[in-house]
């Protein structure tokens, strides 16, 4: 995917998006934020089908059956994702700060979020260990350190798949580091002036493949690839939304 391209979207997207209905944007970015939290959450195993996240999201509709923590973890998804939403709203830049309250919110009623682990974590299937403690409290202060740097180093799209795949290398959650990470991914696209993206659960091989790719070889380029083909695949049908508002006018 040639950036120029996505770049040109973008603009493209910036420029018309005001001409979209407001009835058609707020159906299509409901529907986008039901999308997004099954696929965040059913990644790291929640059982809920798409159907049922919208019972519970949209209807308020408890899904029987279902534990109370699967419960829990949509609906603080969809709490986590319009806080970020918010930050963006007001030009708030990525820090500590909002990454501990987007953990937290992820983790209401579940465990205690925003607070980093003191106990080593191993992660099943993967060749990266993430780092002890001390070293994970060396790395994630310069995680924050260098996201302002990166910015300067990167571009957009780069930028936002490399604070996902550092960030998930280092684990500094005991928790819910997959869901922060692709909140905070996403909170680097819109600070950018790029739209959300949702990496579908069937896709979950591939998506973890480039992210071993980055914590064992430090090779970003397959993931940043995946995030912009998402990036544009999500571009092309606001565009065919502004298309469509000029036809009709």
């Amino acid at each position: 995917m040639q950036y120029e391209e996505l770049l040109r979207k973008r603009d493209a997207y910036q420029k018309g998006k005001n001409l979209i209905p407001e009835l058609t944007i707020t159906s299509f970015e409901r529907a986008f934020e039901i999308e997004y939290t099954h696929n965040s959450t059913a990644i790291e195993g929640n059982t809920l089908t798409l159907m049922e996240t919208k019972l519970v999201l949209e209807d308020r509709i408890s899904v029987g059956g279902k534990e109370l923590r699967e419960i829990y973890e949509q609906v603080n998804h969809q709490k986590a994702f319009r806080y970020v939403k918010d930050c963006i709203a007001q030009a708030l830049p990525l820090d500590e700060k909002i990454v501990k309250d987007i953990h937290a919110m992820l983790m209401e009623h579940i465990l205690v979020g925003g607070v980093y682990r003191n106990v080593d974590v191993y992660i099943s299937g993967a060749e990266h260990t993430p780092p002890s403690p001390n070293e994970m409290y060396r790395q994630v202060k310069d995680f924050y350190g260098d996201l302002t740097w990166k910015g300067s180093q990167l571009n957009p799209i780069e930028l936002a798949a490399w604070t996902h795949a550092e960030f998930v290398k280092i684990h500094p959650f005991p928790d819910g580091n997959g869901r922060t990470s692709r909140l905070i991914m996403n909170y680097q696209l819109m600070a950018n002036g790029f739209v959300p993206v949702s990496i579908a659960k069937e896709n979950r091989l591939e998506y973890f493949n480039t992210l071993e790719a980055y914590a064992v070889l430090g090779e970003i380029t397959p993931f940043a690839e995946m995030i912009a083909e998402l990036e544009n695949q999500q571009l092309d049908q606001y565009l065919s939304m502004i298309e469509q508002a000029q036809r009709m006018d």
